[in-house]
C-alpha cells in the first residue's frame, strides 16, 4: 500500500511535457478539473480518457504509476460508487432491484459511474502534474501565479512553500511509515488482521515513532533553513527564471480543443 503511493513522487525526463512551465502546467490542471465536474455525458468522459492517454504517451510515462495512484484510494471510489448508487433515485419505470429494502434505479448505476470515471480521471490528471513538475519547479510556479494577489495581503511565496514541502516530504514520510511497519512486523505487529479493533490497535506503535519522525523532520528543516538565512521571497534570487515559450502556447492550444469539444458535446444526446 505505502509504495503505491505516487503523490508527490518526480520522474525527471525530457520530454515535452517536462519542459513545459510550471505555470501552464498548473493552470492546464486547474482548467481541467474545472472541465471535469462540468461534463455531462459519457461521450466527454471518453474524450478526456484520450487526452489523458495522449499526455501519458508525450510525457513517456508508463501507465502503471497512474494506476498506483489510484489503488490507495480504491475502496474510497467504490465507497462512493455505491453511495451514489443506493442514494440516487428515479422512477418506477427505471427501477432495476427492488429486494426488500434495497431499491436500485437506472439513474442510480448511470450516477454511480459517472462519480466513478470522474474521481479516476481527477487522480490521473493531477498525477500527470506531480510525476512531470520536480517540488521547486512546483513553488515558483505557484508563486509566479499568486503574485498578483499579494497587493490584498495574499503570503503568495509562504503558500507556495508550504505547499511545496507538504509535497516533498509525502514521499519521505511514506518511506519512513514502510520502514516502521517493517520493523514493527519483526517484532510480531499484525497489520493485516481483519479484526478492526485489531488493527487499529496495531496502528498505536505506528503512528507514535512517525509523529515524533515528522516534528525531528521539520525542526532539522527550520534549523537547516536559519543556517543558510532563509528569509522569504523578499529580494531572493532565482537560478532558473520563469518563461513562457511557444510550447507552452501549443499546450493551450491542444488542452482548448479539448474544453471546446467537451463543451460541445454538453449539448447533444449522446450518452
Amino acid at each position: 500500500m505505502i509504495k503505491n503511493i505516487t503523490i508527490g513522487q518526480y520522474l525527471p525526463g525530457e520530454s515535452f511535457i517536462h519542459k513545459l512551465d510550471p505555470r501552464t502546467k498548473i493552470l492546464i490542471s486547474i482548467l481541467f478539473i474545472v472541465n471535469l465536474f462540468l461534463v455531462k455525458n459519457f461521450a466527454a468522459y471518453a474524450l478526456i480518457f484520450g487526452f489523458i492517454m495522449l499526455m501519458v504517451r508525450v510525457a513517456r510515462l508508463s501507465p502503471k504509476y497512474l494506476y498506483k495512484g489510484i489503488k490507495p484510494v480504491f475502496v474510497l471510489i467504490i465507497f462512493t460508487a455505491v453511495l451514489n448508487m443506493f442514494v440516487t433515485r428515479g422512477t418506477e419505470a427505471t427501477l432495476l432491484v427492488d429486494f426488500w429494502f434495497i431499491r436500485i434505479y437506472k439513474e442510480g448505476v448511470y450516477q454511480a459511474l459517472f462519480m466513478t470515471f470522474r474521481l479516476v480521471f481527477l487522480i490521473m490528471g493531477t498525477s500527470i502534474l506531480t510525476l512531470t513538475t520536480s517540488p521547486i519547479e512546483l513553488t515558483d510556479g505557484i508563486e509566479s501565479l499568486l503574485k498578483p494577489f499579494k497587493r490584498i495581503g495574499v503570503p503568495a511565496h509562504e503558500l507556495a512553500m508550504m505547499m511545496s514541502i507538504a509535497l516533498r516530504f509525502i514521499p519521505t514520510l511514506m518511506d519512513e511509515t514502510d520502514k516502521i511497519m517493517k520493523a514493527q512486523m519483526a517484532r510480531g505487529a499484525d497489520f493485516d488482521s481483519p479484526n478492526i479493533v485489531k488493527k487499529a490497535k496495531s496502528l498505536i506503535p505506528l503512528l507514535v515513532p512517525l509523529f515524533i519522525s515528522s516534528f525531528r523532520r521539520a525542526e532539522e528543516l527550520a534549523m537547516a533553513m536559519e543556517a543558510r538565512s532563509y528569509r522569504g521571497g523578499e529580494g531572493r534570487t532565482r537560478m532558473k527564471q520563469l518563461k513562457y515559450r511557444r510550447r507552452d502556447g501549443y499546450a493551450f492550444g491542444v488542452f482548448a480543443l479539448l474544453v471546446l469539444a467537451t463543451f460541445s458535446l454538453r449539448f447533444t444526446s449522446i450518452i
